[in-house]
């Protein structure tokens, strides 16, 4: 129970991975206003970034700047002005006029402009929505009243509703300033012309709905639109989440839940034509350059015109957006955000945060930098190419947050724990391998697999001959300080090839070559770490001496062959270790240095491994004790390049035992003879006349093979 308790409480990358999608899945649905505010400047990115688009070619700005005040004096004009202004509009052609100007307070000119509106019969009056208390503070209750009658002709006269609509997100208005009744009287419509900015003052969206009392109202540009449409049905469909979305005939035109529509904008100031309205009442322009359009009349000299931020510009004509609204509604250019793009949202949310989740783990920290950006961009870029192609608006922020945060997340939870199977490594190998080694071992602790594996492998073995009666000679101190001398001595060799001190066994040492990391040469490094250690050996004999301290000598066993290696013990303590039949050999080689009164013996496997590099007599063919099958030893002497040292007595002993495997006992007998005119006191040559002198009295009982069975370990 405790087990599967810690399991499940224990930290993984999967469960990291799986807790911040929760989280990103939770503040996605909680809108974070922060967030959002990124997310915003993501979408104006992405609008800049597809470039300016030109617009339709319906609507045109007919503009009070600069060169109009100068001409036709400062604003406001007289009404008479404007009058003149419609009275040009229509004769040219324009087909709807929408008035980006509030008419709210009497001027001895009204009759004048009502009655060019009356005569036009194309023009949308603007007004103006106030939509918090503190704007109507100061206004008195007849005055919030009254304006109402005038805004009537902006009312949605078709609402579909569905039971219960949901009202509480609708734009709500509590009072209007509106146009003065005489031109409201004679105008073809009217609408507002209020907008509002996001948190950062960008305009993005354009609120085509505002409930005013128990009435729904239409903006200034879907007014002037219905009329250049020759008033088509429109339609206000509500649901029980808020506004569905309006109807213009057969454009569908999408809103969010509060009725505003994403602005899908053009470019810069000025994508719409603008032409001044000094010039248009003094018939300086084409006609045509009106005919059939749709003509809003609006403010662009600096200081009285209303500016707007929007992506593209700090400084935008407000009068431009009513122009933008138009021609997407026209053209049906619509950034869409419908509510099952959310479910595209979370899936980009969860499957990118569980992919990083999974990989990352499995992969190296350089791939991993490659894998995490190569996600990223991938995101992005479909979020872009959606954007671009089908105006789409994919939520970029939460995805790319989520994938950065579990890529971070998920790389300090394998640093952290890299860096404790660091020190774990390093504890466990600190005193066994080289530092070289171990820092190798640490670039890629991968290559260290724990838990046991076959590999094939060179191990030596190395033990004291005599080592008991040594150690009755001298005082504990001695014996300690004198095995310490001995032992840090052959330890630094075997260090010095590289190989893993895998144990100290009293007097004896036990190394492997080729494990952990990998060593293609890993006999010949054993057997070098042998040479080595005989001669280092012999240094120390000449010291102990000199001291007058005691004198011992070594015996060691090579074997190559298939081991089982890895960490071997219980879950509390182990040892990283090998074993197999192949270390058994290893360790009975060292042992038969004492039948042969030799110093190393290494196996057929390492033979036939090391043969070009280092020379060696053939000892014997034995069967060892807990084996059947025989196995050739041969003693290790040197390198291949001193062989002349060794060759003739070699050659000698060689041909004895040859002769000694064919049963030939007095011909062998005379070829080690022989080998001890040249090398006096061969230890083997020895052996083996005592051997042949014995088998002459007692001779072998059926076939003769020439294996001799070792009785001790």
């Amino acid at each position: 129970m405790n087990k599967r308790l810690n399991k499940l409480l224990s930290i993984s990358p999967l469960k990291i991975s799986l807790s911040i999608i929760f989280i990103a899945i939770v503040l996605y649905f909680m809108n974070v206003p922060f967030l959002r505010f990124i997310e915003l400047k993501t979408l104006d990115l992405r609008t800049i970034s597809r470039g300016e688009r030109p617009s339709g070619g319906e609507t045109v700005i007919a503009a009070i700047d600069e060169k109009s005040l100068s001409e036709l004096g400062r604003w406001p004009w007289p009404r008479s002005t404007i009058a003149k202004l419609v009275d040009t509009l229509k004769g040219y052609g324009a087909k709807a006029v929408g008035m980006d100007i509030v008419f709210a307070e009497p001027e001895e000119t009204d009759n004048i402009l009502a009655r060019s509106i009356k005569r036009a019969e194309n023009v949308t009056l603007g007004y103006f929505f106030h939509t918090t208390d503190k704007d109507i503070a100061h206004l008195k209750e007849d005055e919030l009243k009254k304006g109402t009658k005038n805004i009537s002709h902006s009312k949605y006269q078709i609402v579909q509703l569905r039971s219960n609509p949901d009202e509480s997100a609708l734009l709500k208005a509590c009072a209007v300033a509106a146009n003065v009744g005489p031109l409201s009287d004679v105008a073809e419509s009217s609408g507002y012309f209020n907008y509002f900015p996001d948190s950062d003052g960008t305009i993005r969206w354009s609120p085509l709905v505002i409930k005013f009392g128990d009435d729904f109202y239409s903006p200034l540009s879907i007014s002037v639109l219905l009329q250049y449409m020759d008033w088509p049905m429109i339609t206000l469909k509500m649901a029980d989440f808020g506004v569905e979305g309006i109807m213009i005939d057969n454009i569908d035109i999408p809103t969010n839940e509060s009725g505003r529509m994403l602005i899908n904008y053009l470019g810069s100031a000025k994508t719409f034509p603008h032409y001044s309205i000094t010039d248009i009442i003094n018939g300086r322009l084409n006609p045509k350059l009106f005919k059939d359009k749709i003509v809003l009349v609006g403010a662009t000299a600096t200081g009285i015109y209303d500016i707007r931020v929007t992506p593209f510009s700090t400084v935008f004509p407000g009068i431009e957006i009513h122009a933008t609204v138009i021609d997407n509604i026209l053209h049906q250019s619509f950034l869409k955000r419908p509510g099952w793009v959310g479910l595209i949202d979370v899936t980009a949310i969860i499957f990118f945060g569980l992919i990083i989740g999974i990989i990352l783990p499995r992969v190296k920290a350089i791939p991993g930098v490659f894998l995490g950006l190569m996600f990223l961009v991938t995101y992005i870029l479909i979020a872009i190419f959606v954007f671009s192609h089908y105006n789409l608006w994919l939520n970029l922020i939460y995805p790319v947050v989520t994938i950065l945060v579990v890529y971070l997340s998920i790389t300090i939870y394998k640093y952290i724990t890299e860096e404790r199977e660091k020190k774990k490594i390093r504890g466990a190998f600190q005193y066994y391998l080289t530092p070289s080694v171990i820092n190798e071992i640490l670039k890629d602790p991968s290559r260290l697999k724990l838990g046991g594996e076959k590999k094939h492998l060179t191990v030596l073995f190395s033990d004291i001959r005599g080592f008991t009666t040594i150690s009755e000679r001298l005082s504990p101190e001695e014996l300690v300080h004198l095995l310490n001398e001995y032992l840090t001595a052959m330890t630094n060799i075997v260090f010095k090839y590289e190989g893993l001190l895998d144990k100290y066994m009293g007097d004896a040492i036990m190394a492997v070559f080729g494990a952990p990391l990998p060593q293609e040469d890993h006999p010949a490094r054993a057997c070098r770490t042998a040479l080595e250690m005989m001669g280092e050996l012999k240094k120390l004999q000449k010291k102990w001496a000199d001291e007058g301290r005691p004198v011992f000598d070594i015996g060691i066993g090579v074997n190559s062959g298939d081991m089982v290696v890895g960490n071997m013990g219980s879950e509390m303590r182990f040892d990283y270790t090998v074993m197999g039949d192949s270390v058994n050999l290893g360790s009975r080689l060292e042992g038969i240095n004492k039948e042969y009164r030799t110093n190393v013996i290494i196996s057929e496997y390492t033979y036939d491994r090391v043969k070009e590099e280092f020379f060696c007599r053939e000892l014997d063919s034995v069967r060892v004790k807990g084996k059947e099958l025989p196995v050739k030893i041969y003693e290790l002497w040197g390198e291949t390049k001193d062989s002349e040292k060794w060759d003739e007595f070699v050659k000698l002993f060689e041909d004895g035992l040859t002769r000694y495997k064919q049963g030939e006992w007095d011909e062998a007998i005379a070829c080690f003879q022989n080998v001890l005119s040249i090398r006096t006191g061969d230890p083997p040559s020895e052996l083996y006349i005592e051997r042949c002198k014995k088998l002459k009295q007692n001779p072998p009982v059926g076939e003769w093979d020439g294996v001799y069975t070792m009785t001790k370990k």
